[in-house]
């Protein structure tokens, strides 16, 4: 007897006989890691599946234009992946992994996602979705023309933030913040609109910043996630051996994907200075100002956080 499930518009997601297509919407160009991560990641379903469970990765946003969460509770796409920290929806928690110097490497970057976990479980589940797996950015560090040693610095400064707690944290170094789509970066850049970016490594390289911009300082400001996540309904309609070979491919990815992040960081950080972008670590006054300022952020968020997200911190401290 054939399985049944709803087709919805917008998407592929065709169940007959026990084998399944799934269209997945990769918010990054082909040649990023992360949509390389999904690549793998379905060519692992594939194979663990036996070929039942064919999943179709849609670079640079191609199946979604608007907001990725919404569109996969809609349904619009079956799966996505995401920017947590940018995604309109996610409330306090998608916000945990850009919050300023709380990660200073990618062990506790690692360690603050495995306690929060839960709580992204929630809220993908409050959206009609499952979340997969999630993988870090290289550590957040800021593009300027001048370079950056202190706060005063950041006077000139008009800088491309890609989250509230990047904006605020730039607004209280002294600059201004400027909130922009990733597409539209390069041109403000050229125009002048924007002088500065905070962003990785691996963005400043695939977006060419060294044409426009001849600083790249490593504050590591965040190490912000990537999620992929599937609509619940989809989910659902797969039958267990399939959800536990899906399930098993994204326990693989996340950890083959957490360490791409690492080598991805070194590739990016030598292409930048190779094509003639000053790279450098931090002033002491400068490192010293800006953990001032992110435990400002910190507290300001935990205010009114709720009492599960503040158990995420007790417990990460």
């Amino acid at each position: 007897m054939l399985k049944k499930v709803a087709l919805l518009v917008g998407a592929t997601a065709l169940l007959v006989a026990g084998n399944v297509k799934l269209d997945l919407n990769a918010k990054y160009g082909a040649n990023n890691f992360h949509t390389k991560g999904a690549e793998k990641f379905a060519s692992l379903v594939s194979k663990y599946t036996n070929g039942s469970v064919k999943i179709t990765v849609h670079a640079g946003s191609s199946l979604v234009k608007g907001n990725p969460l919404k569109a996969v509770k809609d349904g619009t796409a079956p799966m996505t992946d995401m920017f947590i920290p940018f995604t309109s929806g996610g409330g306090k928690v998608f916000g945990i992994s850009a919050l300023p110097f709380v990660a200073s490497s990618y062990d506790d970057a690692y360690k603050l996602y495995q306690i929060s976990k839960p709580a992204y479980a929630m809220v993908a589940k409050k959206w009609n979705q499952k979340m997969l797996y999630a993988v870090t950015w290289p550590p957040s560090g800021i593009y300027t023309m001048k370079a950056v040693n202190s706060t005063k610095d950041f006077a000139d400064v008009k800088a491309r933030t890609y989250d509230k707690n990047s904006a605020n944290f730039v607004k209280m170094a002294g600059g201004n913040a400027v909130a922009l789509p990733w597409g539209e970066v390069y041109s403000a850049l050229q125009t002048g609109m924007v002088n500065g970016v905070v962003t990785s490594s691996a963005s400043g390289k695939d977006g060419k910043l060294w044409e426009v911009l001849k600083n790249f300082t490593k504050i590591g400001y965040a190490y912000p996630l990537q999620a992929v996540t599937i609509n619940l309904d989809y989910w659902n309609s797969l039958d267990k051996d399939q959800q536990s070979a899906m399930l098993k491919a994204a326990k693989e990815i996340e950890a083959m994907q957490w360490e791409e992040s690492k080598k991805e960081d070194a590739v990016a950080l030598k292409m930048l200075a190779d094509n003639g972008m000053k790279v450098s670590e931090p002033s002491a006054a400068l490192k010293s100002e800006l953990d001032a300022i992110g435990k400002k952020l910190l507290n300001e968020y935990l205010k009114d956080a709720s009492s599960d997200i503040k158990k995420i911190f007790a417990e990460y401290k």
